[in-house]
């Protein structure tokens, strides 16, 4: 190849140089200086053939859309996404229950309620917010409050009290830990549920399985979550119908 260079050149028995020049050599300004060019240009040629490293692409931080929760462009869409809407119009809308006597407004905008001290099962609830005829709702506001796995509320503060809003189709996705019961109480969650501009619905739900749903006066059958205990952390799901068409 052109650009291969030449380890030396082959020495006469006096040690002067054997190369034969095919042409003479011409001592010409001009000449040299065309030879000059034609030396860079071969330079230049061969130092392009060298391997250079791709650069690497950048990945850019997206929001995704599933309550106020947001991820990177690596986190998996089943961390923020919930499942699939399960909705069958006409639906029935929520059963409005008793708001009770912990409820505390001016709870923080969020959607993870309980921290690594908080007390009782890990649990992550998603969902949607629909209407009758089964139409997601965008920005909804969920706000949620419950007892920890030992069934006290923080009533001083707002440990397990936080309100999010709906996705753009309508999705919510809540982590928390199951409540514990109290005296006269079975494990449940409170929220009230307001459409933007609409009226607040408010409600409680409760868990499958638990043996004292039926004592509990205010209890329906109608809020009860489905939950699937065997995962870490355990998952529920609940779509809330509100009284619109």
């Amino acid at each position: 190849m052109l650009c291969r260079a030449t380890s030396g050149r082959r020495r006469g028995p006096t040690g002067a140089s054997s190369h034969t020049h095919l042409n003479p050599p011409v001592d010409d300004p001009a000449v040299r200086i065309i030879g000059l060019s034609l030396l860079l240009i071969l330079a230049t040629a061969c130092a392009g053939t060298g391997t250079s490293t791709p650069t690497q692409p950048t990945v850019t931080a997206r929001a995704v859309a599933s309550g106020s929760a947001s991820a990177t462009a690596s986190t998996p869409a089943s961390a923020t996404s919930a499942a699939p809407l399960l909705c069958a119009a006409p639906a029935q809308a929520l059963v409005e229950l008793t708001e009770g006597p912990y409820y505390k407004a001016g709870a923080p905008q969020r959607s993870t309620l309980a921290t690594s001290s908080t007390a009782g099962t890990a649990l992550v609830l998603s969902g949607y917010v629909v209407t009758r005829s089964c139409q997601p709702i965008a920005n909804a506001k969920l706000d949620f409050w419950q007892a920890d796995g030992n069934g006290s509320y923080d009533n001083s503060g707002y440990n397990l009290r936080g309100w999010q809003l709906t996705s753009a189709n309508g999705a919510y996705r809540l982590e928390t830990v199951i409540p514990g019961l109290y005296p006269g109480r079975t494990e449940h969650i409170h929220v009230k549920v307001t459409p933007p501009n609409g009226q607040t619905y408010t409600s409680q739900l409760f868990f499958p399985g638990v043996s004292q749903n039926e004592a509990d006066s205010i209890y329906s059958s109608s809020m009860l979550v489905t939950l699937d205990s065997t995962k870490t952390p355990a998952a529920a799901t609940f779509t809330f119908v509100v009284n619109l068409p």
